[in-house]
Order: structure tokens, then C-alpha cells, then sequence
């Protein structure tokens, strides 16, 4: 492989004109004409028996255009690799000649902005505060106290905001019940907005038993367009209602949800906990801050299609965690009336940062020569052994050396982030 020249373009791509020469060539060559030789049958001969050259006389183009298939891929990575360029998207290849003698492409790509870093030492930063009060723990015992309340079952007055009520119902416009408006034994938290405006607050002062309409009208925006800004009645009868009840916040309680036998042993633990989480917090804060201003210092020219290709990312993982919650986005998107097109919008500037930090920070790590040591890998198996309760050789199994390679250069930029909070002057 000659990689011929590496011609930059707009917009970060870069055409990289190659040559496979014979001798690389013709052995791919040969592979590919005695996988389909044998199946060939030329007038005057045995099926897989004619000569050679009677054979590529009627099918060399197919066999060359099969082995220049075959061989581009490698051939486009080692000139990848010669140009010293990173690719962020697949490649507009056009092959120039090929013959049996060898092939000429010329790749067009997209590849990584070249980045210039600026005063990144010594950056001004205010420092993040990471002190606890008896209201953090206050506040915390309240938020355990309301995961810890059950559902009473009340019959002795009407339903109130934040009661869950049990319901029937049958939606009907000008008349006619409509697709998906009807529901049975369904749960509702009055005042949780899940329903239709105006819906919830109807059911406010009914009791258990009582049956009645509720008059709405569908927003304008409405996911349904046929019933989008139309008046509509539900035919509604209240099955049950229940009301959230508080534990008291005694020893009992802390008993309850931790592992202490007194409230005031788990408000210590508590204490210790929320005082690790705070500087975690503010350390985090610190390094954003930072490397912000790394970042607005930076030079670069990001090209649309790393960002649409972070975006593309970022809805995967969007849609995963939807459904990780038995939530499809088919079902999410008729519930909101939210596309796929209107997120990845929304998705762009989060993107864009992403990628700029990455590249910055990345940039960093060559310009300081900054490393991961093998303690720096080991210490990350320890972590993600914990995380998952798996062992730790069993963690490391599943990693080739691809992955490792991967690992330690997403634990050189942690570890260039590191360097330059330690570079930086934080003030109060």
C-alpha cells in the first residue's frame, strides 16, 4: 500500500489518494479466483477445469471488483494510520483504476479537527463549597420518610389532591367513544398532571362509588390530531381512594431502612455520607469549571457530522434507558408528542460540548504527555468490581485489548483533567 497523497479539504475532511500495487494485489487476487473457479464452467471444458485465462478473460472485472472489496478496508486504515488521521465517519470512496496489476482509490473523509489548546495552566477558578448543615440531613430523612409511606384505603371524605384514586372511564367526542379512551382500574395521582389538563382537578370532591362526567378539551398540540383541540366527556366512576401515610421519624424507623438501631446512629452515618457526597459534588464542579475555560481558550472547527453522529449516540442511549423502564419510544413520543427529529435538536448543544471537551482534553494529554499506568487500570477493574458485585478477574475477562486500549485512554483524560485542577488557582 502507497498512500499517494493525503490532500486536506473544508470542514475537516481530508481525500487520501492510495495505491495497492501487484504484488500486494495479486495474492488477495488469487484467493478470490479459486473461491469461485471451481463453480465456473466454460464451453469446451469440465465445470472447474478451464485454464486460468479462459477464466478471467470472461470474469476478471468480477473477480478484481470482489478483491479490491476485499482488500480496501485494511489498505484504507493503514493510510489512515500513515496520515496519522482519525476518521468520525465512514468513507466516500471512489476507485480510480484497478486491473489486475493493482487499484487506485481516493477516500473522502471526515476526520478529527485539529485542536489548539491555550493558556490552560494556572486558570482562575472559584472554589466549590462542601460543607454540610442539619438541613441536608433533615432534608434527606424527609425524602426516605415520603419513599417509606403506604397507601391507606379511605372511605370516610371525598378525594383530595395527591390521593391516588381508582378509576373507570370512557372518553367520547361529539359523541363517539374514541380510540384509547377508555380505561379500567386504573391508578391516578390526583394532581401528577398524567392526565389530560383539567382532568385530574374534575375528580377532586368525589367519593368512592360516585360516578360523573368530566368535561376537558385536548390541547392544541395533542399527539391524536383528530381529537387535537376538540371538546371531550369522560364518563368516570371513582373505585377507590387512597391517601399516602407518613411513618413517624423515631428509632423504629431508622431500624426500618438502615442497618442502626437509633435515629440518632443513623443521622451520624447519614452525616458522614452526605459530607462525601457534597465534596464529590464540589470536586466535580471544580474540574467542570475548569475545564470550561480549557475549553472556551480552545481552537477547533467541528464538523457537522461529529456532532450529528454524538447526537445519533445520545438517542441510542435515550431510547435504551426508556425502555430499561418498560417504556417504549413509540409510546413515549405518543405520550409527548416529542420525535425523534425534535430531540436530536434539542440534543446538538450538549453534543457539540461534548465532543469540544474530548477533544480538548485530549489534546492536553499530547501536548503533557499525560499517561494511564497499569495501577491507574487496575484500580478501575477494582471500582467496576465493586459496582457490579462481580469479581475482579472475572470483570477483566471480558475485556480484550481493544477495550483496554480504550479504557486507558478514557483514564489519560481523567487523569488530564486531574492535571489541570492541580494547575489551576482556585480561589475562594
Amino acid at each position: 500500500m502507497k498512500l499517494v497523497s493525503c490532500n486536506k479539504l473544508e470542514n475537516n475532511k481530508v481525500a487520501l489518494e492510495v495505491t495497492v500495487t501487484a504484488e500486494e494485489f495479486q495474492p488477495v487476487l488469487d484467493v478470490v479466483y479459486r473461491k469461485h473457479a471451481k463453480e465456473i464452467t466454460i464451453p469446451g471444458f469440465r465445470k472447474g477445469k478451464a485454464p486460468r485465462a479462459y477464466v478471467e478473460k470472461q470474469y476478471g472485472d468480477y473477480f478484481i471488483e470482489e478483491a479490491v472489496n476485499d482488500m480496501y478496508p485494511q489498505a484504507y486504515e493503514e493510510a489512515c494510520g500513515e496520515a496519522n488521521v482519525t476518521p468520525v465517519e465512514a468513507a466516500q470512496v471512489e476507485v480510480k483504476e484497478a486491473s489486475k496489476d493493482g487499484f487506485t482509490f481516493v477516500a473522502t473523509v471526515t476526520v478529527k479537527p485539529e485542536v489548539e489548546v491555550k493558556n490552560y495552566k494556572g486558570l482562575k477558578a472559584p472554589k466549590a463549597e462542601a460543607k454540610i448543615d442539619e438541613a441536608d440531613v433533615e432534608t434527606t430523612l424527609a425524602q426516605l420518610r415520603d419513599r417509606a409511606a403506604r397507601l391507606v384505603t379511605i372511605e370516610d371524605r371525598p378525594a383530595q389532591m395527591n390521593d391516588t384514586v381508582n378509576i373507570n372511564f370512557e372518553g367520547f367526542a361529539d359523541g363517539v367513544a374514541f380510540e384509547g379512551g377508555k380505561g379500567e382500574g386504573v391508578d391516578l395521582v390526583l394532581g401528577s398532571g398524567h392526565f389530560i389538563p383539567g382532568f385530574e382537578e374534575q375528580i377532586v370532591g368525589h367519593s368512592t362509588g360516585d360516578s360523573f362526567d368530566v368535561t376537558v378539551t385536548f390541547p392544541e398540540e395533542y399527539h391524536a390530531t383528530d381529537l387535537a383541540g376538540k371538546p371531550a366527556v369522560f364518563k368516570v366512576k371513582v373505585k377507590e381512594i387512597q391517601k399516602r401515610e407518613l411513618p413517624e421519624v423515631n428509632d423504629e424507623f431508622a431500624s426500618e431502612v438502615s442497618d442502626f438501631d437509633t435515629l440518632e446512629e443513623y443521622k451520624n452515618d447519614l452525616r458522614v455520607k452526605l459530607q462525601d457526597e457534597k465534596q464529590k459534588a464540589a470536586d466535580t464542579e471544580i474540574e467542570n469549571r475548569v475545564v470550561d475555560k480549557v475549553v472556551e481558550n480552545a481552537s477547533m472547527e467541528i464538523a457537522d457530522q461529529m456532532v450529528d453522529e454524538e447526537v445519533n449516540g445520545m438517542l441510542n442511549d435515550y431510547v435504551r434507558r426508556l425502555e430499561s423502564q418498560g417504556i417504549s419510544f413509540k409510546q413515549y413520543a405518543e405520550i409527548t408528542g416529542m420525535t425523534a427529529e425534535k430531540i436530536g435538536e434539542q440534543m446538538k448543544p450538549q453534543a457539540l460540548k461534548r465532543i469540544q471537551t474530548r477533544l480538548v482534553l485530549e489534546a492536553v494529554v499530547k501536548a503533557e504527555n499525560i499517561t494511564a499506568s497499569d495501577e491507574d487500570v487496575d484500580a478501575q477493574f477494582d471500582k467496576m468490581a465493586e459496582a457490579y458485585k462481580m469479581e475482579k478477574d472475572q470483570i477483566k475477562g471480558m475485556f480484550g485489548e481493544e477495550q483496554i486500549a480504550q479504557m486507558k485512554e478514557d483514564l489519560a483524560v481523567q487523569n488530564a483533567i486531574t492535571f489541570l485542577v492541580k494547575e489551576a488557582a482556585l480561589t475562594e
